[in-house]
């Protein structure tokens, strides 16, 4: 495999995403496909078929891609972002506990991640989970926030965050 086409691809990807331009994301959409075709067990290539579909809304078929391509032994930054696109892809379709599921593993594997967090507390919110999802919410506006208003009453919000219940 010529990692070069690859990173070729992923770049005229990238292009199309950035522009929102539907004819160059599906240029890239088809070359990925192709490399999918010669190289099926290249969990690379198989996760950039994933998000090439994300890209284009094809969200129903990135689903396999993005599952396949973890399957296949996707590890890294790469990993990090699939568990990104398949947990937001599976609560954006309204298979909530699925996302929770796929989101929770990310942000255990990748627990810096605010991206993740945050996606699984929209993901716990469409499951009720209405507490665990504050929290998560709150705490990264908190931790991530240069607002002076917010940061006065930080020690305040973060103690609130974490005894939602609480009078």
């Amino acid at each position: 495999m010529n990692r070069d086409r690859l990173a070729n691809v992923i770049q005229l990807r990238e292009e199309g995403r950035a522009k929102q331009d539907q004819t160059i994301l599906e240029e890239a959409r088809t070359l990925l496909l192709e490399l999918v075709a010669a190289y099926p067990d290249d969990a690379e290539i198989t996760y950039q078929s994933g998000v090439v579909h994300d890209n284009l809304g094809l969200g129903p078929q990135a689903i396999p891609f993005y599952t396949r391509a973890i399957a296949q032994g996707l590890s890294g930054p790469d990993l990090e972002r699939c568990l990104l696109g398949l947990g937001s892809t599976y609560r954006a379709l309204g298979k909530y506990r699925q996302a929770e599921t796929t989101l929770r593993r990310g942000v255990t594997e990748f627990p810096d991640n605010r991206a993740l967090q945050v996606f699984l507390a929209i993901a716990l919110y469409n499951t009720q989970q209405y507490k665990e999802a504050m929290e998560l919410a709150l705490t990264n506006l908190l931790e991530t926030t240069s607002d002076e208003k917010l940061q006065y009453f930080k020690r305040g919000l973060s103690y609130y965050a974490l005894h939602l219940d609480e009078t």
